[in-house]
């Protein structure tokens, strides 16, 4: 059964030998529904400025609560977070009581048509509106995913086929980049709406939704589950059964923690390695003398080509983290992984641009998405071990989803640092600025100033990590263990 300890099998080979026709079936459709959702979520990441620059122009600080202020780009990745989040509660809970296969193909349509709307966007409000719905899609699929591939393969091979299915993530993600390298490549002119076809490219995954529909089938466990739950009088899916049930809640609460730690240190800092590129090349391209094409241009190769190398080091970074689960167990791979982010993510913001320019790209951005994206596949091993199969895609996408709330003041806190350090930097290199220097050359200063400011605000936030080492001792060691049932 797919709930064996790891340990209880003898099988020899490669773990993929070891599944059936149909149990590879299910673990390719929901690696790809996966990838997709991935490939969406960085799609979104490399238009969000352009977006923003076309819907909003140069000024683009948007007025909250009086006085204060954020930039719009953190204020979408924020809205779109916070449709996350609130899409894998209401997506995992549905998942349990009414099936994975069935709620997996709900969620694929949604962020699927509601990114297709993305590109029609004709300002940041109903850009915002379609943000939110597309992350309320991609938000489920996670948690179904992972609960669907965990009910199904035997569980000698399952903590490897989740982490290899985590690791696909990179490969959307990557595909993502080469996306933006090809328009970038083959653009012409400064045509600044080049964003509304990454949209439409996010849209494709539709297609995926016909083959979940016609060929896949709920897990066995999850239908013995389902009508041992209802003999006993107890309900698939409930939080009040979750939350009432002190070891589940336990688990729900330090998972929550743990995810947290990787889910605000990705979407509150890695993510914006985008946006310091972008800065950077701008910079380096205008003093140049580049023309506005050509920086346009360069800037969405080169932020493409961070992200590509960003994710090259993730694939690796998973596929690692999973060996070193397997091998030492669960709780030593996280400490070994945060500890490693937490070093590098300080390491890569502070140093980028500062010895070869754009360059840097090449070298740091893989080292900085080997160890931050590398947690996620522990997230996608360990979180179904914490829960029954009744309430194990509650349970993940508890943990693994409310943590985007907590994400969702990650870009929000980056933006408003950012933005508060950039003014007093930039006014700093104003005051100190020599007398009689030019516009073009103060415009310099203040810019370097200002990507000082954003790597300081990325380096203080990225202590994120120590939340998930700190954690750790309090959470069980699930390595050789069968899934728990109740």
């Amino acid at each position: 059964m797919s709930n064996s300890a790891e340990k209880s099998s003898n099988s020899t080979g490669s773990w993929w030998s070891q599944l059936q026709p149909y149990q590879r079936l299910v673990f390719i459709v929901a690696t790809l529904a996966w990838l997709f959702d991935c490939l969406d979520q960085q799609l979104f990441n490399l238009a969000r400025k352009p977006a923003m620059d076309s819907l909003l122009g140069a000024n683009q600080d948007i007025k909250l609560f009086g006085d204060f202020t954020i930039q719009a780009g953190a204020l979408s990745t924020s809205i779109f977070l916070f449709g996350w989040a609130s899409g894998g509660m209401i997506f995992g809970s549905l998942g349990d009581r009414f099936g994975r296969a069935k709620m997996l193909s709900v969620t694929v349509l949604l962020y699927s048509i509601a990114t297709g709307l993305s590109a029609l966007s004709q300002s940041f409000t109903d850009f915002a509106i379609y943000r939110f719905i597309t992350g309320l899609g991609v938000g489920g699929v996670f948690g179904l995913a992972v609960a669907l591939v965990a009910d199904t393969v035997p569980g000698h091979v399952r903590p490897r086929a989740l982490g290899v299915l985590q690791s696909f993530s990179a490969v959307g993600n990557c595909a993502a980049g080469l996306i933006g390298v090809t328009i970038a490549l083959t653009f012409l002119g400064d045509n600044a709406n080049y964003w509304k076809w990454l949209f439409i490219i996010g849209a494709l995954p539709a297609f995926l939704v016909a083959t979940i529909q016609l060929r896949m089938k709920e897990p066995e466990s999850w239908l013995q589950s389902r009508d041992k739950a209802i003999s006993e009088g107890k309900r698939a899916g409930s939080y009040r059964d979750l939350f009432g049930h002190s070891l589940w809640l336990k688990h729900a609460l330090l998972g929550l923690i743990l995810s947290c730690a990787a889910v605000v240190g990705l979407w509150g800092i890695g993510v914006f390695s985008n946006d310091l590129a972008a800065d950077i090349v701008i910079h380096n391209l205008t003093a140049e003398g580049a023309t506005s094409a050509e920086v346009t241009k360069g800037k969405l190769l080169w932020v493409s080509l961070n992200l590509l190398a960003f994710n090259v080091g993730a694939f690796a970074g998973m596929l690692a983290f999973t060996k070193v689960a397997v091998a030492l167990g669960r709780k030593k791979a996280f400490a070994i992984f945060f500890t490693g982010a937490l070093c590098v993510t300080a390491f890569v913001f502070q140093m980028i641009g500062n010895v070869n320019g754009r360059w840097d790209i090449l070298w740091m951005a893989p080292l900085m998405g080997f160890f931050q994206l590398s947690v996620f596949a522990g997230l996608s091993i360990y979180l179904p071990e914490l829960f029954p199969t009744r309430l194990r895609a509650t349970g993940i996408s508890f943990c693994y989803n409310v943590g985007r709330y907590f994400a969702a003041l990650g870009p929000f806190t980056l933006g408003a640092l950012a933005a508060g350090f950039g003014k007093k930097a930039q006014a700093l290199a104003e005051k100190n600025a020599p007398e009689g220097i030019t516009d073009a050359a103060l415009g310099a200063l203040k810019s370097v100033a200002k990507i000082d400011a954003f790597r300081d605000a990325a380096s203080w936030m990225c202590l994120i990590y120590l939340i998930g080492i700190i954690v750790l001792p309090f959470l069980p060691e699930t390595k050789d263990k069968p899934l728990p049932e109740d």
